[in-house]
């Protein structure tokens, strides 16, 4: 590809739309409603689209992966939202340490899993 890319944005399902909009603005991305079926959602520079859309074998694979600088802040913001106890089928998941780096693990009330991970600094 010659042009420059700025940006890349994965489209998300979501069982349950608007319980998918506030956890996700919960967590504390910004939205911008597009339309009655489809939102953006931007972290600093960085974003995705959820939409009203939900097909099990699809929601059911998605992973995004969220590199960070520090996996103790992100995990210490996480457990303080206490956000299996506010959403259905929402799983949090302890750090854990891996030959690359450490992660912790954030399931959607969708099912979507996030990884948030630091790599090993060298």
């Amino acid at each position: 590809m010659k042009h420059k890319v700025t940006s890349i944005r994965p489209f998300i399902g979501a069982k349950d739309f608007d319980m998918s909009r506030k956890f996700y603005s919960e967590i504390g991305f910004q939205e911008t409603v597009l339309s009655p079926v489809l939102s953006l959602f931007t972290l600093q520079e960085l974003g995705f689209y959820l939409q009203k859309a939900y097909v099990k074998d699809w929601v059911d694979n998605t992973m995004i992966f969220f590199q960070v600088e520090d996996i103790n802040l992100i995990w210490e913001e996480l457990v303080s939202l206490h956000l299996p106890e506010k959403y259905s089928g929402v799983k949090l998941v302890p750090i854990r340490i891996e030959s690359w780096g450490r992660e912790c693990f954030l399931h959607d009330p969708s099912g979507i899993l996030l990884h948030f991970g630091e790599f090993s600094k060298i």
